[in-house]
């Protein structure tokens, strides 16, 4: 590698390890096991959710993100456990994760439940440098080499809820590890570390009448490049369809939906704009398939944690 090219990895490696690390969902009020191991059980029962984004359609390298949740209650429901794997995809590197999630559920009165939760899991991160072309002074591209590095990684929250009201605290990345850390040729350090990062996420729900209800919703992120705050508004009609519309700091607008198939299977679809994204890089897309195989179904058609 000549040394012209260090500068630029150097650049690109920055990057990607300052940019947004965790995924980016729209559609987390739907499975909050996304962002806070304390929800595994929290449907009651057996609960499967596949979700797939695509962000800033069109956008060359733009993160591609992959994700299934499987959770239940055990021990009279007093305990709650899970598995959840994600792929993500952003330019060059690849993380592929996996992680077993335990919630321990106390039951503080009959309306109030108080889980606390931990996950932990192993992540992959492949770096794929031939999507990238370097080019010397003489405009010659170079491909660098690829590299694979493995990490371990821990979340932990805390998730408070009646059947009305919610609100969560989470972490991730709790450990902050060093990914990989290269001393390149030049004397300059690029790396990549897993940052921590924190979420808070609070919901009530208001009855208007018997067909419809209205259940806002915050996210407070401490995420770079992310938004600072996610503003729900959303609307649950008839037992059976979710609507909702959001504004993200720093991003822009955007609109959800949910429909109830059947008491068990659910589709939900979201659409954002990033029209005020500085970047300029443009919409997003996600799509979400649930399944419930057991547990109550009143409990899914009121709760504002849009069981």
């Amino acid at each position: 590698m000549k040394k012209q090219l260090l500068i630029p990895l150097a650049l690109v490696l920055c990057f990607i390890g300052n940019a947004q690390q965790d995924p980016q969902y729209n559609l987390y009020q739907f499975n909050q096991m996304v962002i806070n191991p304390a929800y595994a059980g929290a449907r009651d029962g057996l609960s499967v959710i596949g979700a797939v984004r695509n962000q800033w359609t069109g956008f060359n390298g733009a993160p591609k993100t992959t994700c299934l949740s499987v959770h239940g209650p055990i021990l009279n429901k007093n305990v709650g456990v899970g598995l959840t794997v994600v792929n993500d995809v952003m330019g060059p590197r690849n993380m592929f994760g996996i992680y077993g999630n335990f919630a321990y559920i106390l039951k503080l009165s009959t309306k109030w439940k108080l889980s606390l939760g931990v996950n932990a899991g192993y992540n992959r991160f492949q770096f794929d440098f031939n999507k990238l072309n370097f080019k010397t002074t003489e405009n010659t591209p170079v491909f660098l080499q690829n590299q694979t590095y493995n990490a371990l990684d821990i979340n932990s929250g805390f998730y408070l809820r009646t059947n009305s009201f919610f609100i969560g605290i989470s972490a991730t990345h709790i450990a902050a590890n060093d990914v990989f850390n290269i001393s390149l040729t030049n004397g300059q350090n690029v790396g990549y570390r897993l940052r921590t990062h924190t979420f808070v996420s609070i919901g009530k729900s208001f009855s208007i009448n018997k067909n419809v209800v209205f259940a806002p919703t915050l996210l407070l992120k401490n995420t770079d490049n992310a938004g600072l705050l996610d503003i729900n508004l959303n609307f649950f009609l008839y037992k059976k369809l979710w609507l909702g519309a959001f504004v993200r700091g720093g991003y822009g607008p955007g609109f959800l939906l949910q429909y109830y198939v059947t008491p068990k299977f659910r589709v939900a679809y979201s659409y954002d704009t990033g029209v005020n994204d500085r970047r300029r890089l443009g919409p997003s897309h996600e799509v979400m398939l649930g399944f419930d195989f057991s547990g109550s179904n009143k409990s899914k058609m009121i709760s504002p944690r849009f069981l």
